[in-house]
């Protein structure tokens, strides 16, 4: 018996599948913590994968 397998997500080409990253603002607080912010993908909104557009279906229904 197969396995179904499922198809291979589509990783988002800006990013290469690495969404977010923590940059290093330069120097520590005051508790010797290093002081970082998460930056995004903004071609993927931080998820790494491609987004699937979805067309609306519009139809004449009565």
């Amino acid at each position: 018996m197969t396995h179904r397998t499922r198809p291979p997500s589509r990783v988002c080409a800006s990013c290469d599948g690495f969404a977010s990253a923590a940059v290093t603002l330069g120097g520590r607080d005051r508790h010797g913590h290093l002081r970082t912010i998460t930056a995004h993908c903004t071609a993927c909104d931080g998820t790494g994968l491609v987004r699937r557009n979805r067309t609306a279906r519009e139809g004449a229904r009565a």
